[in-house]
């Protein structure tokens, strides 16, 4: 059984893990940035909530369709090169977003300003291959399996801090500097982000002479695994839906501007309270690890997930909103914590690309289905019954998860 360091820094003190943790900050800080910045900008442009669901889809499908390949290239190529070569291509979304937006009444002329949708596309191709590659590259830096769990909740929350600031940063930054310098300061992390990368060490990826078969059949074995452990399947099931039913985070431009009647200040603000809930969560996790009733405990993680976002979406006062996303945060970062632990332990070294792959199809893209799925029924029944709506269907999800995933439910340590 995975035994719990008593050093809540042990995971820090592997110096090639704080080179990666850092690279992953400024990476998440810079998508961050792009993302709230390319939300603000389609909105002011098409004043349509479902304009934002549209983005959501625009990065997900090329992020699911290309996941399964990426896993493949993850489990038998060079990790740390696909790394490189995808976070490039971001900066090179990020220059572009930067450039498009200097020419902002050429980009109005477009219907819909379909060109911010091509680059978020191509970004979506970048993210589906990138993912797998950093899931199955950074355990292979953690040589002391002992303090695994510890990476995974540091790993967690440097991602939890640089996904708050990201958004943080972005609405503040929109009003003074104006929508181009802030894709400026994206694409000069993203460049930042490379520059680390490089520094990591250059571990092969383990056991190449396992992956010897064609595309085909690694990436069919990736997916019989999942789907043969009860653990790492329903678990990644339980997020999937309740993360595609509870994507208000989407909508935020809209509760700020017509619901809050809050601006980009506010804005930034409502953006950020989820990650300062996760943030919290993730640092007491860390000097108190759980060690027992791990099932049950994210069951109710998730439920509460789910009541903070019915509980957001009947908020009109700017300071409930806030509270309650920032509840929302608390619950999923002891969700993201639990789930990180699980499919990472779960998973043998020379199928984590794969599995990875999969992981990303269940949740790296379903913020961004859930964003489509929260902008196209804002636009069939309004936005707070939307949200609503989707806060009782996660709290579905968890309880059909609950009666039928014994072996999550029941799972100790």
């Amino acid at each position: 059984m995975l035994t719990f360091s008593h050093d809540p820094y042990a995971a820090l003190r592997v110096k090639e893990f704080r080179l990666f943790i850092l690279a992953r900050f400024l990476l998440t800080l810079s998508t961050q940035i792009q993302e709230v910045t390319v939300g603000w900008q389609m909105y002011e442009i098409t004043g349509d909530p479902f304009s934002l669901g549209l983005l959501g889809l625009a990065e997900a499908i090329p992020a699911i369709s290309i996941a399964l390949i990426g896993g493949h290239l993850a489990d038998k190529y060079n990790r740390k090169l696909i790394i490189v070569l995808m976070t490039g291509l971001l900066a090179l979304c990020s220059v572009s977003l930067y450039i498009m937006s200097g020419f902002e009444q050429w980009l109005i002329a477009f219907p819909y300003a379909y060109p911010l949708y091509v680059t978020i596309f191509v970004s979506g191709i970048a993210r589906g291959l990138l993912g797998p590659a950093i899931f199955s590259f950074w355990p292979q830096i953690i040589k002391d399996k002992t303090i695994f769990a510890n990476a995974v909740t540091w790993n967690s929350t440097m991602w939890q801090i640089s996904s708050t600031l990201g958004p943080a940063i972005g609405g503040l930054l929109i009003a003074p500097i104006g929508i181009q310098n802030t894709y400026a300061l994206d694409a000069t992390l993203m460049f930042l982000c490379i520059l680390v990368f490089l520094f990591i060490p250059n571990y092969k990826s383990l056991m190449p002479n396992v992956i010897s078969g064609g595309l085909w059949q690694n990436i069919t074995s990736g997916i019989k695994f999942v789907f043969a452990n009860q653990i790492i399947l329903s678990t990644l099931t339980l997020d999937l839906f309740a993360v595609l039913f509870g994507g208000a985070v989407a909508l935020l431009p809209v509760f700020a501007k017509d619901i809050l009647h809050a601006g980009a200040f506010e804005f930034g603000l409502l953006k950020a309270a989820m990650g300062i809930g996760s943030i919290a969560t993730a640092f007491a996790l860390a000097y108190f690890p759980i060690k027992k009733n791990t099932g049950k405990i994210l069951l109710w993680s998730v439920a509460g997930f789910g009541f903070s976002m019915i509980g957001f979406g009947l908020s009109s006062y700017l300071w409930l909103s806030f509270f309650m996303l920032l509840l929302s945060g608390v619950f999923d970062g002891v969700s993201v914590v639990i789930r990180g632990t699980l499919i990472q332990t779960h998973t043998p070294p020379e199928m984590k690309g794969r599995v990875s792959a999969v992981n990303n199809i269940f949740i790296g893209s379903s913020n961004e289905i859930g964003a489509f799925e929260s902008g196209a029924a804002a636009k069939l029944m309004g936005t707070v019954t939307s949200v609503v709506f989707g806060g009782i269907m996660s709290l579905t999800v968890v309880g059909i998860t609950a009666i039928k995933a014994k072996k999550l439910r029941d799972l100790d340590a």
